[in-house]
C-alpha cells in the first residue's frame, strides 16, 4: 500500500461525515494532531439533523448496519461505542409489503427467518434461503479483507486466490441470477436482491458480489441510535474532541493552499489552516475543484440513481408499518429502466418507508409519529434536471401521498403537521453530483481499483474519503474510507489510544467548542 511521503503530524479533515470523522478518530487513534473543517453548524455531514416543530428528522442514511465497523473507529482512541451509542437491533430488520397484499418480515436470525419464509413461500423455499445464508456468509468472508477494506494501487492487486474463490462463488455473474439459484419465489429474490438499486444497478446488472449488502442487511443484522441516526455522528464528533481533535464548524472551505505538489494550508473565511496532509471528504467534483485538479479515466464516471425523500411528522402512524417497511410496486424489471435509462420517475414504485418513532418516541413530540418516505428516482444526467424539479417536486410528493394511501396508509396526508420534501434539486444544491446522494455506480469499471482513488495524482498530501472513493456508497463503506484514508497516512493501523477518553456521552468536549446536538 502507497503510504504519504514527507512529515504527517498535523492533519486537517474536511468535512464532520461519518467519513470525515472515522479518519479523524483512526488518525488520533495514531498519534496524528486533527483539526476536522465542517461547513454546517454540526457534525454528521449527509447523516445531518432537522428539527421542524420538535420533529427529529434525519436527513440522511436512515439504514444502520455492520455496528462492528463504527466500534472499531472509536476503539481506535481508546473509547467503547457503547459508551457512546445506544443501538437498538431491529426485529423485524424489514417488513416487506408486496402487490398481491402478501407481508414478509425479515429476520436476522436464521431460525426464525427460515420460519417466516416456510409459513410464506413453503418449506422449499426455506431450505433455499439457508442455502441462501450460508453463500452470502462465505461471500462476505471472501470479499471483506481482500476487496472491502483494503487500499488499491493498482488493478494487479486483484490477481489473488481470492479472486479465483470469488470467481468459483459465482461472484462475477449477475446478482439477479445468482439469487435465483437458491429461491425460485419471485418476491423473495426481490427482497435479496433490491439492495443493488442503491449502488446504482439494476439486479439483472449488478455483479453477484454485491449480495454482499444483502448480507450486512438480513444477516449481519439492522439496528436503530437512540436518538436517531445523528446520534453516531454526533457522539463520533464528542469523542474525536476528547482524544484532542479541533473542531471547527460552521467554516466552509474556500481554497487549498499548495506549494508545488504539496497542500500546505486549507483556507476558510475565518483565516488559513496550515497542515501536514488534509484528508477530503466532500463530494468529488467539490474535492477536485479544491484540488485543482481531475483525474483523467476513459470513460466518463456514470452516477446512482437518486431519490425523492419525504419526511412527514405526523398525528397518527398505520399498524402494518415495521421500523423499516418495503413497500414494492407490482413492476420490477421496468422499475430499474426507468431509473436508469429511460430516465422517467418511477410509474409503480417500490419505496422505503422508514418509522423511527416505532423504536424511540422521543423523536416526535408525546403522541407524535414521525415517517420518511425514500422513493428511488433518476438522477439528473438521465432524468429531470434540477430546475424541472423545482416544479415536479410538489406534484410528485401529492403522487406519494396518494399511492401509500392506496396501499394502506389511509388519510396520511389529512395526518401530516410538519414535513420537508428533498429533491434531486435539493441533492445537487449541497454539492452532490447529478443530484444524487448516493454518488458513482458501483458498474464493474467503478468498483475496487477501477473506483476512483482515494489518491489523486499530481497532489502527494491530500487523500479522499466518502462514498465516491472506494470501497464505495453506505454506511459501513462510507465508515471504511475514513480508516482507509487515515491507513494511507499512518501506513499502519491504528493502536488503541494510550489518551483516556470519556466514558460517559456527557463529558465530551469540555474546553472545545460545543459539538451541536
Amino acid at each position: 500500500m502507497k503510504a504519504l511521503p514527507g512529515r504527517t503530524d498535523h492533519i486537517v479533515v474536511v468535512g464532520a461525515g461519518l467519513a470525515g470523522l472515522s479518519a479523524a478518530l483512526h488518525l488520533l487513534g495514531a498519534g496524528r494532531r486533527v483539526t476536522v473543517v465542517e461547513r454546517d453548524a454540526q457534525a454528521g455531514g449527509r447523516a445531518g439533523r432537522m428539527d421542524r416543530g420538535g420533529y427529529l428528522m434525519d436527513t440522511g442514511p436512515t439504514v444502520l448496519t455492520m455496528p462492528d465497523l463504527l466500534a472499531e473507529a472509536f476503539a481506535a482512541v481508546g473509547a467503547r461505542m457503547r459508551d457512546h451509542v445506544e443501538l437498538v437491533a431491529l426485529h423485524p430488520a424489514y417488513r416487506a409489503q408486496f402487490a398481491d397484499g402478501s407481508r414478509l418480515d425479515v429476520h436476522t436470525d436464521a431460525e426464525a427467518m427460515a420460519a417466516e419464509v416456510e409459513r410464506f413461500a413453503g418449506a422449499r423455499e426455506a431450505a433455499g434461503y439457508r442455502r441462501l445464508r450460508r453463500w452470502l456468509t462465505d461471500l462476505y468472508a471472501l470479499q471483506r479483507g481482500r476487496f472491502i477494506d483494503a487500499n488499491f494501487d493498482s488493478p494487479w492487486q486483484l490477481l489473488h486466490p481470492d479472486l479465483a474463490r470469488l470467481a468459483l462463488a459465482g461472484g462475477f455473474g449477475p446478482l439477479d441470477r445468482a439469487i435465483g439459484r437458491f429461491l425460485g419465489d419471485e418476491r423473495l429474490r426481490r427482497v435479496f436482491s433490491f439492495q443493488s438499486l442503491y449502488a446504482g444497478v439494476a439486479p439483472s446488472r449488478a455483479l453477484a458480489a454485491y449480495a454482499v449488502i444483502a448480507y450486512m442487511d438480513t444477516v449481519a443484522g439492522v439496528y436503530f441510535p437512540r436518538g436517531g441516526m445523528h446520534a453516531v455522528p454526533a457522539a463520533m464528533a464528542r469523542v474525536a474532541a476528547a482524544a484532542g481533535a479541533e473542531l471547527r464548524f460552521g467554516e466552509e472551505v474556500q481554497s487549498l493552499e499548495r506549494q508545488g505538489e504539496r497542500v500546505t494550508a486549507v483556507v476558510t473565511a475565518s483565516g488559513r489552516i496550515a497542515c501536514d496532509a488534509v484528508v477530503l471528504t466532500p463530494d468529488l467534483p467539490v474535492t477536485y475543484e479544491l484540488l485543482g485538479r481531475r483525474p483523467r479515466r476513459p470513460v466518463r464516471l456514470r452516477h446512482s440513481p437518486s431519490a425523492v425523500v419525504l419526511h412527514a411528522g405526523t398525528r397518527r402512524t398505520w399498524p402494518q408499518l415495521a421500523h423499516h417497511t418495503i413497500s414494492f410496486g407490482a413492476a420490477w424489471d421496468g422499475t430499474f429502466r426507468e431509473l436508469t435509462r429511460a430516465g422517467r420517475v418511477m410509474s409503480d414504485p417500490s419505496l422505503l418507508i422508514t418509522r423511527p418513532t416505532a423504536t424511540d418516541a422521543s423523536l416526535a413530540p408525546a403522541g407524535r409519529h414521525l415517517h420518511y418516505v425514500l422513493a428511488p428516482c433518476p438522477n439528473t444526467e438521465v432524468g429531470p434536471d434540477a430546475v424541472h424539479w423545482g416544479e415536479l417536486g410538489t406534484r410528485y410528493r401529492d403522487s406519494l401521498i396518494g399511492e401509500l394511501e392506496r396501499r394502506g396508509l389511509h388519510g396520511l396526508g389529512d395526518a401530516i403537521e410538519e414535513e420537508c420534501l428533498v429533491t434531486p434539486a435539493d441533492w445537487a444544491a449541497q454539492g452532490h453530483a447529478a443530484g444524487t446522494p448516493f454518488s458513482a455506480a458501483h458498474t464493474f469499471a467503478q468498483t475496487g481499483p477501477f473506483r476512483p482513488r482515494n489518491l489523486v495524482r499530481g497532489t502527494v498530501n491530500a487523500v479522499l474519503a466518502g462514498c465516491g472513493t472506494t470501497p464505495g456508497v453506505g454506511v459501513p463503506t462510507v465508515v471504511i474510507s475514513g480508516k482507509l484514508a487515515a491507513l494511507r497516512i499512518t501506513g499502519v493501523a491504528a493502536r488503541r489510544s494510550r489518551r483516556a477518553v470519556p466514558t460517559t456521552p456527557a463529558s465530551s468536549v469540555a474546553s472545545r467548542r460545543e459539538v451541536a446536538r
